[in-house]
């Protein structure tokens, strides 16, 4: 007895049944669809970008109220948006941990690999949806506060409209979204929730307190400077156009990310790159 076979559709099966359903090909749309679906769909999303968008918006507009319009003859308008960015990344690192580790946690990751074999295809979805939405919201974010302190302090400020710094404020944006990334990618890795979390809490505010403990001992002082000059919160202040010691004051006079921040972005960029890399590789050949 020979087992029945499924027709493809619109081609006649061995009977001549022809399926009136279409079953397009899947593709990478798709899995967009599933997960912008699987994003929205759950309540961290709201908890973790709302909290994000909250603290930006709150501690910056906070901070526009205690400046004066002189103030931003030495900063930038979109400075106010970093004091709340610097805490609102964590939301994001702990956003793109669950989007991925809460599929492990709850087994569903078995439904999603059952439904769309191509796991690489899932990935790079899950990637994509993370990536575009956690931009947006950051550069949101940072562009409604600088406008509110171009707005309301609009005086003798010299940046008021300057291109050069709402690119700055973009690239800061991009920044903290390649942190999501990783943290990912590191929850792929991982495939725990608490587990990547403190991780991504280690990699964003330990190099600074390793670097300054490093720095006690002469031999050691290198690496301790190393740390301490490349770390997240020293990026993002160099990259708002804020000054940090050894930048260069004529940048942080026009208020723009200084030359030396792009080491900053080609760091994470090595390091987020190198840790998606390790994702495909190990969701592809590892076992749900």
């Amino acid at each position: 007895m020979t087992a029945p076979t499924t027709a493809t559709a619109g081609e006649p099966g061995p009977a001549g049944y022809t399926s009136p359903l279409p079953t397009p090909r899947p593709h990478l749309g798709h899995a967009v669809a599933s997960e912008w679906t699987k994003l929205t769909s759950v309540r961290s999303t709201m908890w973790t970008l709302g909290s994000m968008v909250l603290l930006v918006v709150g501690i910056g507009g906070a901070v526009i109220l205690q400046t004066s319009s002189t103030d931003y003859e030495q900063m930038p308008f979109i400075a106010p948006a970093l004091f709340g960015l610097l805490v609102g990344q964590l939301a994001v690192i702990v956003l793109g941990v669950l989007t991925i580790t809460s599929e492990y946690g709850t087994g569903l990751v078995r439904t999603t690999f059952t439904a769309a074999p191509d796991r690489y295809r899932v990935l790079t979805a899950k990637y994509l949806v993370f990536g575009v939405t956690s931009f947006l919201a950051i550069a949101g974010s940072v562009c409604l506060v600088g406008l509110a302190a171009t707005i309301l302090r609009n005086g003798t400020g010299s940046g008021a409209h300057s291109s050069a710094e709402w690119a700055s404020g973009l690239l800061g944006s991009f920044y903290v979204t390649l942190l999501g990334v990783l943290a990912l990618a590191v929850g792929a890795l991982v495939r725990h929730s608490a587990g990547a979390i403190a991780v991504m809490l280690g990699v964003v505010t330990l190099p600074p307190v390793i670097g300054a403990v490093l720095s006690i001992w002469e031999a050691l002082v290198p690496a301790g400077r190393a740390l301490l000059q490349y770390n997240s919160p020293v990026a993002l202040i160099e990259l708002f156009g804020l000054p940090t010691a050894g930048s260069d004051p004529s940048a942080v006079a026009e208020g723009v990310a200084a030359p030396g921040s792009l080491s900053h972005l080609a760091l994470i960029l090595l390091v987020t790159g190198a840790a998606v890399a390790a994702s495909y590789v190990v969701v592809g050949r590892r076992d749900v």
